[in-house]
């Protein structure tokens, strides 16, 4: 289905290149917290999921956005329809290198960038830290940052 909706779209008159469709989408904190109440972060996590892509969040973004409070109850449900992927040793030796290696200090958003990297195909980071998050994925050629 994913693919005749891409071929419906490639007819109408966009280029490949220009539709730069996402295999996956990976929500940071922020852009966690949007999807579960922004109608323009809702119709963008709507339009990835129509045209094949997984949603994504790390186990790390968890912590940045859950407080045990009654506003989680959105955000919980929102985690029933993406896919949590964990952080395993590897990733954050990863992340801990990509830190040295551009200067930045944010952990989490280290991991989420080496978590979209890691997904093995075109990417989009969901993000209100678009600066750092550019930064970290600078030399990552299949993802891209997205503000929300």
């Amino acid at each position: 289905m994913a693919g005749r909706r891409r071929t419906a779209a490639l007819k109408a008159g966009s280029s490949p290149a220009n539709l730069r469709l996402p295999g996956a989408v990976v929500l940071d904190s922020e852009g966690l917290s949007r999807a579960s109440g922004n109608v323009r972060t809702r119709a963008e996590l709507t339009m990835a999921r129509q045209f094949g892509a997984i949603v994504y969040v790390s186990a790390v973004t968890l912590t940045e956005t859950l407080r045990g409070r009654p506003r989680d109850a959105r955000v919980h449900a929102l985690l029933k329809a993406v896919k949590k992927e964990p952080v395993t040793p590897e990733q954050g030796r990863a992340a801990g290198e990509l830190l040295g290696r551009t200067g930045r200090a944010d952990t989490v958003d280290a991991i989420v960038a080496i978590t979209a990297a890691g997904l093995g195909q075109r990417v989009r980071i969901l993000t209100g830290d678009v600066d750092d998050l550019n930064a970290l994925t600078a030399d990552m050629k299949n993802v891209s940052v997205v503000p929300v």
